[in-house]
């Protein structure tokens, strides 16, 4: 049987031979993501010549370091696909994602992508989205108060999310807060609400934006559905 992180990185390989020269690809974040971003940095090496608009100041470092070219999103029209991860995925190809704080720019480089490719191993993938604490992306200027919003629409805890005993800041200067909804019943109305109290910049709720999701499997297989 295959370790997660052995998982990952056959998901990284497979998800590469998905990419051919010359295209223009949008790049998740994520640790099953960094996978692919290492393969693709082997394929850089041997010839290959991709254009990556990336979803994260992680991935953005990591991918010119490996020889890649990277675009701003504001200077291209349409990007073929994305590739990304994701925190959990139900059968319907609803997502939570944002574990890694970068949900803004995933779901902003996702709506301007013609495809979205989700890489996952098994234990993401769910009957009902919500076990995985929700992100919700929130200004820093009266966070309290959003958290206290989001408290009535029936989220048992949130947590603002640290990181190395100080507040996480997201690449856009924001606050990330972790709800805890343990169950989600109607994500795409959840989602509207949420975006509907000022002060949400936005959610890890990504609703029908997948199009493919390719599940990594321990005894080695790997599963592909489109929707």
């Amino acid at each position: 049987m295959l370790t997660s992180n052995e998982i990952k990185k056959k998901l990284g390989e497979y998800a590469a031979g998905l990419i051919g020269s010359d295209m223009l690809i949008g790049l998740g974040t994520g640790s099953t993501v960094y996978w692919l971003i290492q393969e693709l940095g082997k394929r850089v090496g041997e010839g290959l010549h991709i254009t990556i608009v990336p979803t994260s100041t992680q991935t953005k470092v990591l991918a010119s370091e490996l020889g890649m070219q990277v675009a701003e999103l504001n200077d291209v029209d349409s990007i073929a696909f994305t590739i990304d991860g994701a925190d959990e995925a139900d059968p319907q190809f609803q997502l939570i994602k944002g574990g890694g704080g970068a949900l803004l720019r995933e779901k902003m480089v996702a709506a301007a992508s013609q495809e979205l490719i989700i890489i996952v191993d098994e234990s993401k993938m769910v009957e009902n989205l919500g076990k995985f604490p929700l992100p919700v992306e929130v200004i820093p200027f009266g966070w309290n108060h959003v958290r206290r919003r989001i408290k009535q629409l029936g989220c048992e805890e949130i947590i603002l999310r640290q990181k190395e005993g100080k507040t996480f800041i997201s690449d856009q200067g924001n606050y990330i807060l972790d709800c805890h909804f343990q169950i989600i019943a109607e994500a795409a109305k959840l989602n509207e609400e949420l975006n509907l109290i000022p002060g949400v910049v936005e959610t890890g709720l990504f609703i029908d934006m997948a199009t493919a999701i390719i599940t990594g499997y321990e005894d080695g297989r790997i599963e592909v559905k489109r929707k």
